[in-house]
């Protein structure tokens, strides 16, 4: 069978729509074998179901292989989708047992079968520098004012603030929003100002620093999209030049046919008048 017949089945809709539907299927019956009443009741059937859907799934990798073959070590989602496959596929037995947790990785695939997941997953990486410099600012904030708390409160509440890492965590909880208010009460019984520091510091780290992110994450997804557009509206041009050039091609065919059914035309009335003269 040639690559292109074995392109047009993988690329067929009524295969990936099948593909999607069984990585789907296959997620859920994960999730039942988690649950030892299911297990015991219907067990067999569930490891026979997965035993068939990682089968399909190794076949469906071999035919986009010999479909797509270099161009598919070239794509980033196409070594993604063999990584997860390959991982179900070692061993989950002695050391190894811990993969056969991992198997619901497997429900990732649906990612790179949907498109527009497949946008977002493309724009967070996008955003990802943006979102590493945003960490760093982050990181810098929660340790300066971790230090400044250790020294300010670390006497007055132990279980929050007696070492740099217990303050860390501390802080990384009044941040996330989380019991903050009983945390601040119990300082502020000891001192009234302590207010002061945790207005400012949620301000700065909750308000502002994490908004960043936000900001950073839909600046990437915008552009993203934008240039999902640009491609698009690129590809629309393309076509529709290559529709123009075949629409010339065919009027120039037509008025050669033309231009040549008159020549024929004319030459046959060239014959027939010396013929009726005589």
């Amino acid at each position: 069978m040639s690559s292109d017949r074995i392109r047009g089945i993988v690329e067929h809709p009524w295969f990936t729509h099948g593909i999607t539907a069984l990585i789907v299927a296959n997620a859920v019956t994960l999730g039942l074998e988690t649950s030892p009443a299911i297990v015991s009741s219907v067990g067999p059937l569930l490891h026979w179901f997965d035993r068939i859907a990682l089968t399909i799934f190794v076949v469906e990798l071999v035919l986009r292989m010999l479909a797509y073959r270099e161009r598919f070590f070239r794509d980033a989602w196409s070594l993604f989708d063999l990584t997860v496959v390959a991982i179900a596929l070692v061993p989950a037995t002695g050391p190894f047992a811990v993969v056969r947790a991992l198997r619901v990785l497997r429900a990732l695939r649906v990612v790179s079968r949907v498109p527009s997941m497949r946008r977002v997953i493309e724009g967070l990486l996008g955003a990802l520098p943006g979102m590493l410099s945003t960490g760093a600012l982050l990181g810098l904030v929660l340790y300066i004012a971790a230090v400044m708390a250790t020294g300010l409160f670390g006497s007055v509440a132990p279980d929050h603030f007696g070492n740099l890492g217990t303050t860390l965590f501390t802080l990384f909880q009044v941040m996330t929003g989380e019991a903050w208010p009983d945390i601040a009460d119990e300082v502020m019984a000891e001192l009234p100002w302590a207010w002061v520091f945790f207005v400012t510091y949620i301000l700065v780290s909750s308000f502002a620093v994490l908004n960043l992110f936000i900001a950073v994450v839909v600046n990437g997804m915008e552009s993203e999209i934008a240039a999902e557009q640009r491609a698009e509206a690129a590809r629309d041009w393309a076509a529709e030049k290559e529709r123009d050039r075949i629409m010339l091609e065919e009027l120039r065919a037509l008025r050669a046919e033309i231009a040549a059914l008159r020549q024929g035309d004319s030459r046959e009335r060239d014959v027939r008048v010396p013929d009726s003269g005589a």
